[in-house]
C-alpha cells in the first residue's frame, strides 16, 4: 500500500514539474477560486442571520420557520 502511494505521488510530482502551460492555467483557476470564494462572499452574500437577530436562539427559531413553512406553489 505505501509503495503505491508513492508511485502516485511520484506521478503527480513528476508531471507538475513538467508543466509550462498548466501552470498558468492552475493560476488562473487559483485566482478565480479566490474572487468567487472570498470577494463574492463578502459582497453579494451579507450575513443574514448574524444582522437581523441579536442571539442563537432567535437565529435557531428563524431557520427551523423557513424549514417547516409549507411550499406554495402557484
Amino acid at each position: 500500500m505505501p509503495q503505491s502511494l508513492t508511485n502516485i505521488y511520484t506521478f503527480y510530482r513528476d508531471g507538475f514539474k513538467a508543466m509550462t502551460v498548466g501552470r498558468i492555467l492552475w493560476r488562473i483557476i487559483f485566482i478565480k477560486l479566490v474572487v468567487m470564494f472570498a470577494v463574492l462572499k463578502l459582497f453579494f452574500f451579507p450575513n443574514f442571520l448574524n444582522t437581523n437577530f441579536q442571539t442563537d436562539i432567535q437565529r435557531a427559531d428563524y431557520v427551523l420557520d423557513q424549514m417547516n413553512r409549507p411550499v406554495v406553489l402557484n
